[in-house]
């Protein structure tokens, strides 16, 4: 049995002292302090040495004091918006149409919070060089700290680099106090050797299982997972479509190809390593139950028991459920799926019924006799499950009323958004009934890394280097399990794991007799999982026969196996940060805007699903504009090429 520690919170004395250029302000790096021992005693013992290591880890997690939205914004806003598959409303909304600048408060944020955390983790490595191993548990104990520190250090590094391009690089021992002022790596290749040298040397320092059984620590599956990546990202920019015209080429490796070859041999250690497997039903996946899952290799876990927290006490950290749930029931204009996202999914495609929860719209209604044929397919029997409904909740969208807005293609709050909202993280809180008080709890797991985020690299990496075999294998397996072929025969199991929780919740928020406010469904003694188990006879077709014929008939210009790999990874990762970066270092995101959201001249989008984009999308703007206040203060820092001059 997993033992589940949840271990951020923690901070050394030491670290709070930092004043990095990047992150000055010294509230931020305060942080809630559960133990504190001084420098001197962090000396003394494994323990105390494992609490300063999480001062770094602190800054894994939400951090009230600052930056609460950490998980949600601007990792959402940097990994998804851009691809327009998640769409926003209000200020929110630049993030869909290339209109971000130097001074959007997301990115500061970011910037902020992901410097505060390697200011630590250097502090923390350069103090480990003088740990005495006899007094913190011995050599492997100082093994496992300098593994997880600098496994943290480029986790933080990987988000910096993968949003803003080239970044200042603070090495062991740099921080604001002694390093004021850094500029950005001259090339590309330069900063991505930095970040798989940390990775590399995480790799070989830890183990597949975490220390001491404590998951939430860094493992070898998450270096290894992360170092793929950056030799992926390193090849990317070692390719013309990548490089920007700023050219360089690094270290050994120094070819694309070499990067790929380097990124799969990770990949394949951990696909041979049996460490982690396929979670059967991916519709459990955001379920408590599921925390920790056979799938998960880095996740940033926010269930903290049946705790509920208030506004002075937010026990859950994030505010999830209010940014993702629909306006009528609750939320706010932060989160918002498109339709043409919707209609990318093969009939009995289970992750589009695990991913969202559509408003009432009578034109996709096959019981309703205006049903518009065009919309064929679109509804089938687990899609039933999330129409004008959050089956988990048993809320009706828009709470049944007559003129609710949820009843158009576009939930029409004052600007135009589609009416298709986000179960990955509106699943296990309610926005509207009993959330301003005492209900505030959003139990919910933020994938960083899970198995197909590695089964889908290793396929690209395969495809790119001409093992095709071996990459549609890849995608026929996640392929499999979409279609329910993993829960088939298992669905009791399923149901005995996965459906307590949901007729506990009634008795925790106090709906015992369904009489409320949510349109009147009733809670208690379900005895099916809210999505049904099962393929109910899919029949799926291979990879590579499907997606040959779909890039035919989209008007692809990129090779088939590219709109395989990135479709995929649009139908497994929607609303899960890494979207928008894995598309960019496939060099799919262009063809991607084109092809699956043309320019339109839409002046009502009342009647018509699809999204009106009417900007030309600029490649060059992927690389997001170093934060004004880091230009104004460390002078040595130069903009991203596409914001230069931008206020």
């Amino acid at each position: 049995m997993k033992t589940k520690y949840f271990i951020y919170g923690f901070s050394l004395c030491s670290l709070l002292s930092l004043n990095l250029t990047s992150c000055d302000n010294e509230e931020f790096l305060d942080v809630i302090a559960y133990d504190v021992v001084d420098e001197a005693a962090s000396y003394e013992s494994k323990a105390n040495a494992k609490r300063a290591l999480n001062g770094v880890y602190d800054l894994v997690y939400p951090e009230d004091t600052y930056d609460g939205d950490w998980g949600f914004k601007p990792n959402l806003f940097t990994g998804c918006h851009p691809t327009i598959d998640t769409q926003a409303t209000g200020w929110d909304a630049d993030w869909n149409v290339q209109k971000w600048n130097s001074n959007s408060s997301e990115l500061l944020a970011g910037w902020k919070h992901a410097y505060a955390a390697i200011c630590r983790a250097n502090d923390f490595l350069e103090k480990l060089k003088d740990y005495p191993e006899e007094n913190i548990g011995g050599a492997e104990s100082k093994k496992y700290l300098e593994g997880e520190g600098r496994a943290l250090r480029g986790f933080f590094y990987h988000w910096l680099a993968t949003t803003f391009g080239r970044v200042p690089m603070l090495a062991t021992g740099e921080n604001g106090a002694n390093t004021p002022l850094k500029a950005k790596p001259e090339t590309y290749a330069e900063m991505w050797d930095f970040i798989i040298e940390d990775f590399k040397a995480a790799a070989d320092l830890l183990q597949w299982q975490p220390w001491d059984a404590e998951y939430g620590r860094c493992t070898k599956g998450m270096a290894l997972a992360y170092l793929g990546d950056a030799y992926m990202w390193k090849a990317y920019r070692l390719s013309p479509e990548g490089s920007n015209g700023i050219q360089g080429v690094g270290e050994a490796p120094t070819t694309p190809e070499e990067c790929y070859r380097l990124a799969a041999d990770a990949f394949k250690q951990i696909l041979d390593s049996k460490t982690y497997k396929l979670n059967e039903s991916f519709t459990t996946l955001w379920d408590p139950a599921s925390a920790w899952g056979p799938e998960a290799i880095w996740v940033e876990q926010l269930d903290e028991g049946t705790n509920w927290g208030k506004w002075d006490n937010l026990t859950s950290k994030l505010m999830l459920k209010w940014y993702t749930a629909c306006p009528e029931n609750g939320g706010w204009g932060s989160l918002y799926l498109s339709w043409e996202w919707y209609s990318c999914y093969e009939p009995g495609d289970k992750r589009r019924a695990g991913s969202c929860y559509t408003g009432a719209v009578p034109q996709i209604d096959p019981e309703n006799p205006a049903y518009d044929p065009q919309y064929a397919g679109w509804l089938g029997k687990f899609e039933k499950a999330i129409y004008g409904v959050n089956p988990y909740l048993q809320e009706v969208l828009g709470k049944g009323q007559a003129a609710t807005a949820t009843k158009q293609f576009h939930f029409n709050n004052g600007e135009w958004a589609p009416a298709i909202w986000s179960s990955k993280m509106w699943r296990t809180a309610s926005a509207d009934y009993k959330s301003w008080g005492d209900g505030h709890w959003s139990p919910t797991p933020i994938y960083w890394k899970r198995l197909p985020n590695v089964m889908i690299d290793y396929a690209e990496c395969c495809f790119r280097l001409g093992r095709a075999a071996e990459g549609w294998a890849q995608l026929d397996q996640l392929r499999n399990r979409a279609f329910g072929k993993l829960e088939d025969g298992n669905e009791q199991a399923l149901t005995d794991k996965y459906l307590p929780y949901y007729n506990q919740y009634a008795g925790w928020c106090g709906r015992e007799d369904g009489s409320n406010d949510n349109g009147g469904l009733f809670y208690l003694n379900r005895t099916e999982y809210p999505i049904p188990f099962g393929s109910d006879g899919a029949v799926v077709v291979p990879a590579e026969q499907y997606y040959t014929q779909y890039a035919a008939q989209k008007g692809f210009k990129s090779p088939v196996w590219k709109v395989a790999v990135n479709t995929e990874r649009r139908k497994e990762f929607n609303c899960e940060w890494c979207l928008r970066p894995d598309m960019q270092k496939s060099g799919f995101m262009a063809d991607h805007v084109a092809t699956n959201y043309p320019k339109r001249n839409v002046t009502d989008l009342k009647d018509v699903p699809w999204t009106n984009r009417d900007y030309d999308y600029v490649d060059l703007k992927m690389d997001m504009p170093i934060p004004e206040d880091e230009i104004t203060k460390n002078t040595l820092c130069e903009q991203n090429p596409a914001y230069v001059g931008d206020k």
